[in-house]
């Protein structure tokens, strides 16, 4: 096991037993003994979201007197922004696609008022893993006609790139596929156990779940191209949303470099979080980024330049404080 993999897995660790006392996703908006508690909404436990959101609890909780942030493990993007409508989580991880139809009340908001969320940062690009077994025959994504296949868990931002995908490549994700909706580490384990031919997941690099298949014993795990369905997705939903993005063979030990469908991801929080709250969280994913970066290396990837670029929806009025004292913000 890497070094990077063990930090990974012990860092899914520590969160778990610190999520042990937590309940449902929400938020309570205050506490007693006047501390102010937080919810953090991330994603699943074998994805990128889960670990980088504990580190952000971490230290928020660390160096914003008066305040206790805690992570909640969910299903990602969609329900996460959902927790945010509904004031059950104050913080949220979620891709940019996700977050332009939540704000629109489109696609899985359809039938809910918009979403009055607000972009903290930019936080890295999101990598679209279509992962296989080389057992499996499986070479490109036109080869999954027919196959069952994991698009994603219910409520989250892989089944919506996931099945955009698979339509930009011609294929009806009902009617084409068997479509099995589980989430990274369930999929996973489906694919080792012969119950899925493939998955779909949307997460950053590393993977913790797909670092487990590579490094599976007696298997050989392969992941297939999809930068070929960026044309028609940025057709069909505007030219900054998607973009072609590689997968170092470094990364997963792989034989050479895969492209992939791109999504940015970004950490949002509702519109009426209090500017001083949102501008202490901004400033912190900078001042404590070497923290992060020690939980998860995906944090390596924040930058002052970045972070304001390729939000689909207004910055809060906090974040922005913090990057005209930094002179990065231009109006």
């Amino acid at each position: 096991m890497t070094p990077q993999r063990t930090k990974l897995l012990w860092f899914a660790v520590w969160c778990a037993a610190a999520l042990a006392a937590a309940c449902s996703p929400g938020s309570t908006g205050g506490g007693t003994g006047g501390i102010k508690r937080i919810s953090i909404a991330t994603g699943g436990t074998g994805g990128v979201y889960y670990p980088y959101g504990g580190g952000i609890a971490k230290v928020i909780s660390e160096n914003i007197p008066g305040v206790e942030a805690t992570a909640e493990a969910t299903a990602a993007s969609v329900d996460n922004l959902k927790f945010i409508r509904d004031g059950r989580s104050d913080v949220a991880f979620s891709m940019a696609d996700t977050v332009e139809d939540a704000a629109l009340a489109k696609g899985p908001f359809s039938d809910s008022p918009k979403v009055p969320v607000r972009t903290i940062a930019v936080l890295y690009s999101n990598y679209l893993h279509l992962a296989t077994l080389t057992t499996t025959g499986i070479s490109t994504v036109a080869d999954l006609k027919g196959k069952v296949v994991s698009t994603g868990a219910p409520g989250s931002g892989t089944e919506v790139v996931a099945f955009r995908t698979l339509e930009a490549f011609g294929l009806d994700p009902k009617k084409d596929l068997s479509s099995q909706p589980l989430g990274a580490s369930q999929s996973v384990d489906a694919l080792k156990d012969g119950k899925v031919h493939a998955f779909f997941f949307t997460g950053g690099l590393p993977t913790a779940a797909v670092l487990d298949l590579t490094h599976t014993p007696g298997m050989t795990a392969k992941l297939i191209p999809s930068d070929a369905a960026v044309p028609k997705m940025r057709e069909k939903y505007g030219d900054g949303m998607y973009y072609p993005v590689v997968i170092p063979k470094t990364t997963y030990g792989l034989d050479e470099d895969v492209t992939v469908v791109g999504v940015a991801n970004l950490l949002v929080v509702s519109d009426n979080m209090p500017e001083q709250l949102a501008y202490d969280i901004t400033r912190l994913l900078f001042e404590k980024q070497s923290d992060l970066v020690a939980i998860h290396p995906q944090a390596r990837d924040l930058s002052l330049a970045t972070a304001i670029v390729g939000s689909p929806v207004p910055f809060h009025p906090g974040a922005v404080r913090y990057y005209t004292e930094k002179n990065v913000w231009k109006p």
